[in-house]
């Protein structure tokens, strides 16, 4: 391809490559779609009015049409077949993005009370779900996470599952969590935590699937709701989640899972609830089984919140590898669970520190391990946490040879 010249209007004036799907803007200049749509992205990103062409400099609205150049893409992929021989691959017609208009139709449809006319606009939701970013943002936009919510609530209260797989899929592609819209339809239908709990103890032919989306749907549910919302999760609901931990659905689901009692845990009542439904014993279980990166550090931040009551303290205390398995993660994963599991080590150590859970520290190498941190390469508010856990029993743990070094020569008191 070196050895043969491109013509000089197949180029791209941005990224300087041959176009794949030209595009004219309003100032009359073809880019290839997908250099011209990050350029106004970028310019959106930094000032919405400081758009211009990169060409001629003139004002380019951001929100402008980017008018297919048809006549072009037919001359460049003509001259790509021509020069096949010669090693140039041929650019496959693009598919062009779904308008607003045919989301709105097809929402309608999906509302009709006709069956047929129903399942086609929903497996035609799907599809278009499924192609690519820009059409899921216009479905987003033109209100199909709405109407699906709508339809699955209306599915809940007939106690069907007929569509709820591919309606939780279009769901899970096209629901943005950040838009008010979607603020607004968390708080306005109450019944949304009951219709993912049915979904889950549904079965269903795609049961795994359905529950994977299901969990998702519920996760992005939990990072927007008010206060109010978490206020009102009974023991039941986390006794649903501590269970799916217990059964290791997939590893997405448990992940879901571990975000959902993440995001509800700083509220005092559901932390004595989540640790009431067996949660600190069933993660710890979880942790010790080696899951990776990512699910470790969600399971020690959940710990670390659960810590910071009573019961989770003495929840971790009864399971016999509670400490030694945090003293383990500790300088092994990753910062944020450095911070977690410090977290942890300082609530045993200043409020559950009987003599016998400080010999416990000591010989599951929880002082060693700290000891460690005053001298990693770590972040200097980890070691200050780390020596300041060291002072508290510097007498108990003064015998032992780790810490004569670093805590009473280099630290005194």
């Amino acid at each position: 391809m070196d050895e043969i010249e491109i013509p000089q209007y197949f180029i791209c004036p941005i990224s300087l490559q041959m176009m794949k799907d030209p595009v004219t803007t309003v100032a009359g200049i073809t880019y290839d779609r997908e250099s011209i749509e990050q350029w106004l992205l970028t310019a959106t990103a930094e000032d919405r009015h400081s758009a211009v062409c990169p060409v001629t400099k003139q004002p380019l609205p951001t929100d402008s049409d980017l008018t297919p150049n048809h006549i072009l893409r037919r001359l460049i992929q003509a001259w790509c077949i021509a020069n096949a021989k010669s090693g140039i691959d041929q650019i496959p017609t693009p598919k062009s993005p779904v308008q607003k208009s045919v989301v709105f139709k097809l929402i309608r449809d999906v509302r009709s009370g006709d069956r047929l006319l129903h399942e086609k606009a929903l497996k035609k939701l799907d599809e278009l779900a499924a192609e690519d970013e820009k059409n899921r943002k216009c479905m987003a936009e033109a209100g199909v996470p709405k109407a699906i919510v709508s339809l699955i609530l209306k599915r809940f209260r007939e106690g069907k599952m007929s569509g709820i797989e591919e309606a939780l899929r279009i769901l899970h592609l096209t629901w943005i969590p950040s838009t008010a819209e979607n603020q607004k339809i968390v708080e306005d239908y109450m019944d949304l935590i009951q219709l993912i709990l049915w979904v889950l103890n549904s079965e269903s032919e795609n049961g795994t699937s359905s529950k994977n989306h299901a969990l998702s749907f519920l996760k992005s549910i939990t990072e927007v709701a008010s206060s109010s919302v978490m206020e009102r999760l009974n023991l039941d609901f986390f006794k649903q989640m501590v269970n799916i931990l217990r059964k290791r659905t997939s590893p997405q689901a448990m992940k879901s899972v571990l975000h959902v009692l993440i995001e509800t845990s700083p509220s005092g009542r559901n932390r004595m609830k989540i640790v009431e439904a067996g949660a600190v014993f069933e993660i710890t279980q979880l942790e010790l089984s080696n899951p990776d990166k990512k699910t470790t550090e969600l399971i020690l931040t959940l710990l670390a919140n659960l810590c910071s009551c009573a019961d989770g303290r003495q929840q971790l205390l009864e399971h016999a590898g509670g400490i030694a398995m945090v003293a383990k993660r500790l300088l092994r994963v990753s910062p944020a669970t450095d911070d977690s599991a410090l977290c942890i080590i300082e609530s045993l150590a200043r409020f559950s520190a009987t003599r016998e859970v400080v010999l416990e520290m000591l010989r599951v190498s929880v002082v060693s391990k700290l000891c460690m941190v005053l001298q990693a390469d770590c972040a200097g508010y980890l070691k200050i946490k780390a020596r300041e856990i060291l002072r508290l029993h510097s007498n108990a743990w003064s015998n032992s040879p780790c810490i004569q070094v670093y805590l009473l020569t280099m630290h005194p008191r």
